[in-house]
């Protein structure tokens, strides 16, 4: 069994028993279950884990009673409640519970960032550190499997990164696998905590975007063709950035006049999920739509490495009012880089880009000439 040593792991280790909580947040089946206990595993002794989502352990959890948690936390130096948000009141437990033992390390999971973080931020400011597992990273990967090859990197692709997937041996394997998550876990949250009147209309939505990544989205138009006002399409949206399965990429620009100032394109955190909506079976060396995955790829590996950082940089498009476009610009204080995703051949920078910042570092990204993508300078990289 393939044991892969998540990057998140290091920042989560120098911040316990620095009296503040941990909150984990991210996606089902992105692995923060065995991070979680990995964590409790590294201490050697006076850890242990409860799932939230059974009636046993949840019977602890009353607001206003801390002390209810006691035979849960008692003589225990490090404690992790998992799927948190499926506590009540959960902030306003754990912050009682953290003020009356602040010496118990407590680390709470969640699945659903609109549903534990909106619970947890407020009555726990101050109080928690926060962190984001995303699925595994292209580092992630390549230090559990150094010999990747190319067409490892096409597979990828085409199934996705989560743990569950790359750990499948055979095709079937992995197609089952993203389809699991794809349909039986990923929307489980949504449709649990959130009102959604007509789930054939949101499957629908998601479809409709599936198809549209790397392209400019206009709300109107999902709104026409789903048959639902903007609100609602504005809704789901944010429901689906929120429950961590999509991310709107807005445009950059510091020249209004020449440059298109407004708009968004949608990209899926994993390819794999992206697929699983439009076609998982095809192989990339055959597939139309390959620009556009590898584009969305190469975004999510950027949004990984950025989840490391304290103040990680933003993430957005570049496109003129002429039509010149580059795929993708981190902007990181004062600092510009942009990267072109191109399935075979490198480009140039746009002269336009190239005259309105001269000071921006410029890198085409080609997908076909790569062998491994630890000979690649524009892979992301770890301190």
């Amino acid at each position: 069994m393939i044991v892969f040593q998540r990057d998140l792991e290091t920042r989560i280790t120098p911040v316990l028993f620095k009296n503040k909580m941990v909150v984990i947040l991210g996606p089902r089946q992105s692995g923060k279950t065995t991070l979680a206990k990995k964590i409790i595993d590294s201490r050697r002794s006076g850890g242990e884990y409860y799932d939230c989502q059974l009636a046993d352990v949840r019977a602890h959890f009353v607001l206003g009673q801390p002390d209810r948690l006691l035979p849960l936390t008692r003589g225990k130096r490090i404690v992790v409640f998992d799927e948190a948000q499926t506590i009540q009141d959960i902030g306003s437990i754990l912050k009682a519970y953290h003020d009356t033992y602040p010496e118990v390390q407590i680390v709470a999971t969640g699945s659903s960032s609109f549903d534990l973080a909106n619970k947890i931020k407020e009555p726990m400011t101050g109080r928690a550190y926060e962190f984001t597992l995303l699925p595994l990273s292209l580092h992630e990967i390549t230090s559990a499997r150094p010999d990747i090859k190319r067409a490892d990197l096409l597979s990828l692709m085409q199934f996705g990164s989560y743990p569950a997937v790359v750990a499948a041996e055979t095709m079937d394997e992995k197609l089952f696998a993203i389809k699991n998550i794809a349909t039986n876990y990923l929307y489980k949250d949504i449709f649990t905590f959130e009102t959604i009147r007509n789930p054939k209309i949101f499957e629908d939505l998601l479809k409709m975007l599936a198809l549209q990544v790397g392209s400019l989205v206009s709300v109107n138009e999902l709104s026409l063709g789903l048959g639902v006002t903007r609100a609602t399409v504005n809704r789901y949206l944010a429901l689906l950035e929120q429950s961590f399965i999509m991310k709107r990429i807005y445009s950059f620009s510091n020249n209004p006049r020449n440059e298109i100032k407004k708009g968004f394109k949608v990209f899926f955190l994993d390819t794999g999920v992206r697929n699983a909506l439009v076609d998982i079976a095809s192989p990339m060396t055959t597939r139309s739509d390959r620009g556009a995955i590898f584009e969305n790829f190469f975004i999510s590996e950027r949004m990984k490495k950025g989840s490391l950082e304290i103040f990680p940089p933003e993430i957005m498009f570049w496109r003129s009012r002429t039509g010149a476009e580059i795929d993708v610009i981190e902007k990181n204080g004062a600092a510009i880089s942009a990267f072109e995703c191109k399935w075979k051949d490198a480009v140039s920078a746009p002269a336009q880009f190239a005259k309105a910042y001269p000071q921006a570092k410029f890198e085409s990204v080609a997908a076909d000439s790569m062998v491994s993508p630890r000979s690649q300078n524009y892979w992301p990289k770890r301190a």
